[in-house]
């Protein structure tokens, strides 16, 4: 067995009797995690209260994701979901001048239904080209009217990874902000905000960075936090939350209201395993358990989708007309896959072995071959 498995598995129960191949849209639990869950209910169920208690686990969970992302803490709000960091986003660009936004056709549903209801804005979508966003495309979309260009970090669909660096390069040459939406990256791809360019970056937890829902971050370059003032803020985002005050400093400015408290609690304890583990390794394996997968797929007779021409992806993604149908009977072989439109997801994470993907395949190929 591969060495991330071999000494890690055993904090995850459920992949004692399935195979989880799902963390684009929901990993595995992992027993830090669910321990954590259980302390923030003990705390209220016998000693009533837990304000306090919480609130140092909202600055670990703030600590953990600085570090994971090379952020400073007081660059990170904490927010509902990447929507509402989005949102927050948007509210405060109504005092910059410029009014010209684009997002791309590779950005989740979520991004243009909050664009799109935004009508002090231009908006124009960054189109694909045979399912890729070659740079070229960023050059032509981009203008020098551009006030703020929204990426996905990795596609939701398909798992195409995208060149973050080269992006910001583009951006920042335009004049333009950078929002880089890392749902899909952060918890197995490394990520390094400062030296990739990024001013702005979101994700949730319950994916890759192995929480629940509730809860996400919101990283915003100091500097540029400074300069904002988002009309979606409230007591959590003031110097003094009891009375008026100031923006407080920083990121913190973006945040609203109390967070959810018990995803607070599984989100610093999954952080501070993901970082005890560190990107690297994280990455360095699941890229040897996809490139494996892509290449037995590919000897199966199965049709991948998603990584332009010598490009990875971040997970292993199969074309499939009946995707939902095929994923329903693949849970029925206790393999947990996550369908979108006509592929298959296979998304592995540091738990995941090469023989469970081979596995997976095997038992899509044979249903495949069976209609």
């Amino acid at each position: 067995m591969e060495l991330l498995p071999q000494q890690y598995r055993h904090l995850f129960p459920t992949v004692q009797s399935r195979i989880m191949l799902a963390s684009c849209s929901q990993s595995a639990l992992a027993e830090p995690v669910s321990k954590a869950i259980q302390d923030y209910h003990d705390s209220l169920l016998h000693r009533g209260t837990n304000w306090n208690e919480a609130i140092d686990k909202t600055e670990s969970a703030r600590n953990e994701f600085a570090r994971l992302i090379g952020a400073e803490p007081d660059e990170i709000a904490i927010v509902p979901s990447v929507s509402d960091a989005l949102i927050s986003v948007a509210s405060s660009l109504s005092a910059v001048k410029k009014k010209h936004v684009v997002y791309t056709e590779m950005d989740f549903p979520a991004v243009s239904h909050i664009w799109q209801a935004q009508s002090d804005y231009n908006v124009s979508v960054i189109p694909s080209i045979d399912g890729e966003l070659p740079l070229e495309q960023y050059e032509t979309s981009i203008t020098e009217e551009t006030v703020l260009t929204c990426v996905p970090h990795v596609h939701y669909r398909d798992g195409c990874i995208q060149d973050i660096k080269a992006i910001a390069a583009i951006t920042k040459r335009k004049g333009s902000m950078l929002f880089v939406d890392a749902y899909q990256s952060a918890g197995h791809i490394p990520i390094d905000v400062k030296e990739w360019g990024i001013d702005m970056l979101a994700a949730g937890t319950r994916k890759y960075m192995l929480g629940i829902p509730g809860m996400a971050f919101l990283y915003v370059r100091k500097e540029l936090a400074n300069e904002l003032k988002p009309k979606a803020s409230a007591w959590f985002g003031r110097e003094n939350g009891f009375g008026v005050s100031s923006y407080a400093e920083g990121a913190r400015r973006f945040q609203i209201g109390t967070p959810a408290f018990i995803s607070v609690y599984a989100a610093a304890a999954a952080l501070s395993l993901l970082n005890q583990i560190g990107m690297s390794r994280i990455r360095d394996h699941i890229k040897a358990v996809i490139a494996d997968a892509c290449q037995y797929a590919a000897e199966k007779g199965l049709k991948l989708a998603g990584a332009p021409s010598g490009q990875q992806p971040g997970m292993v993604s199969i074309r499939d007309e009946r995707a939902s149908e095929t994923a329903a009977l693949l849970k029925k072989k206790n393999v947990i896959c996550a369908p979108r439109d006509n592929v298959i997801r296979l998304a592995p994470h540091f738990y995941n072995t090469k023989d469970e993907l081979r596995y997976a395949i095997d038992e899509m190929a044979a249903m495949l071959s069976a209609r």
